[in-house]
């Protein structure tokens, strides 16, 4: 009888834990779509599944935001089958099927085409990633949806900002909310204030069937991996530290930065025009001025 009781007690407890992080999860969702106007009313948006947690959790929150918002939009998934070999091609319909949710499954063996391309032993995720995206991009356009959802969460964001840092020489990350550099598609990424620990906790909960991330037998991104590293020890040493760097992406002052292109350095100017505003904690400030001839000691450093 004490079994069957710790049993139930111990169901309980899942159980609460999972209400808890399902209600952070979509608070989280519902401040990013708010504060970024990711949504409005009329929308199809694509929601792109990889058949990882972060996809399949983010599908789950439109669906449950999609049911409770007062502002009505359509959700249509979409999956890119890559041709990688060993990829369980059934998962994903199954799934889907059983969700009752409209969904496409677009094939191109981009696999192929990055084997041709890149010589063996070299990275081969940049032409993987820009053959991908542009895949989505036009079949959006195809089925006439006027947005991308992506499942990138609030960790992806901090670590693609130091990555870009480190590797790439320039500041940026993954933006909540996106226009396409051609202008045709908007990308949004409902789980932008998400933590990754969340969605793992609650994807282990509802037990997706998660399809592994290694199927293409490419190198391991030893780069992203010591980003994550790094960002965790730091997290240990000082929790909250993720947190304020992300509150930093959100305010920027380009003019306490050095990017010549984003603020007009070379035409600033002082205007002594109106009357200054007295300094704070000016009282008591006491002057005293050089007895030395300004011409004197010019001409004494003129050693010609």
């Amino acid at each position: 009888m004490s079994d069957v009781k710790s049993t139930a007690s111990l169901a309980d407890e899942s159980k609460l834990s999972f209400n808890k992080v399902q209600r952070k999860l979509r608070r989280d969702v519902g401040r990013a779509v708010m504060d970024y106007k990711m949504i409005a009313e009329g929308d199809r948006i694509m929601v792109c599944l990889s058949g990882g947690k972060d996809s399949f959790t983010m599908l789950d929150m439109l669906i449950s935001l999609q049911r409770n918002s007062p502002v009505k939009f359509e959700l249509v998934a979409v999956n890119l089958d890559q041709k990688q070999p060993g990829f369980p091609e059934h998962v994903l319909p199954e799934y889907l099927e059983k969700m009752g949710i409209e969904y496409y499954i677009v094939e191109r063996d981009t696999y192929a085409v990055v084997r041709s391309k890149v010589p063996e032993g070299k990275k081969t995720c940049g032409l993987c990633s820009r053959l991908r995206r542009g895949t989505l991009y036009s079949f959006a356009e195809e089925i006439n949806a006027n947005k991308i959802a992506l499942g990138h969460h609030k960790d992806d964001i901090i670590e693609t900002l130091f990555l870009n840092m480190f590797y790439g020489g320039r500041l940026a990350g993954m933006p909540p909310k996106l226009l396409s550099d051609d202008g045709r598609n908007i990308v949004i990424r409902p789980l932008a204030y998400a933590r990754e620990t969340d969605i793992i906790a609650f994807a282990d909960y509802r037990q997706y069937p998660i399809i592994p991330c290694n199927l293409c037998g490419s190198q391991a991104n030893l780069q992203r991996q010591n980003i994550k590293q790094m960002l965790a020890q730091w997290e240990e040493e000082q929790p909250g530290r993720i947190e304020s760097i992300f509150s930093a992406m959100q305010n920027i002052s380009p003019s306490q930065l050095s990017d010549r292109q984003l603020f007009d350095f070379e035409t600033l100017a002082i205007d002594r025009s109106a009357e200054r505003e007295a300094y704070e904690y000016a009282d008591g400030i006491q002057v005293h001025k050089s007895s030395v001839n300004p011409v004197q000691f010019i001409d004494a450093l003129n050693l010609g």
